[in-house]
């Protein structure tokens, strides 16, 4: 598994283990992190998306529920809306990752965690907010 992706898998499991639990972020990322035995610079990756998304979370929400506004986030698992929030800090805040790679890598975490109908629900929830990324971006003013 490469490097950046192994890091987003660590993440997504970390933030769905968060929003089940009242665990602390530093204790459930050092624990995945050993798990799948990250390096340092996977370890800081990981550490630094989900850290992103959950001091974002509240504005990646209300973007995903602006900009594709037919899947109501209430509705949406637990771990699809985990995916969503990854790679739309990914885009949209931290922005050194390609608008297709960060697509495909989170198709790629709905074929692992999601169900047989998550990896089409993600890539086309992702297609409505690439067509409006640029004012997404202008929008978070980072």
């Amino acid at each position: 598994m490469k490097s950046r992706t192994k890091a987003r898998f660590v993440a997504l499991q970390s933030l769905y283990e968060l929003d089940l639990t009242d665990h602390s972020l530093g204790d459930v990322l050092t624990q995945r992190s050993e798990d799948f035995s990250l390096s340092p610079n996977e370890y800081d990756f990981a550490l630094k998306l989900a850290t992103g998304v959950m001091e974002n979370s509240v504005k990646l929400d209300m973007l995903l529920s602006e900009h594709a506004p037919e899947w109501p986030l209430e509705q949406v698992a637990v771990i699809d809306r985990n995916i969503l929030r990854i790679a739309l800090w990914e885009l949209a805040f931290y922005r050194k990752t390609p608008l297709k790679v960060g697509i495909n890598e989170a198709v790629e975490l709905a074929k692992l965690f999601g169900t047989d109908s998550s990896p089409r629900f993600i890539n086309g929830v992702l297609g409505s907010l690439a067509e409006n990324m640029n004012k997404i971006i202008v929008s978070v003013g980072n």
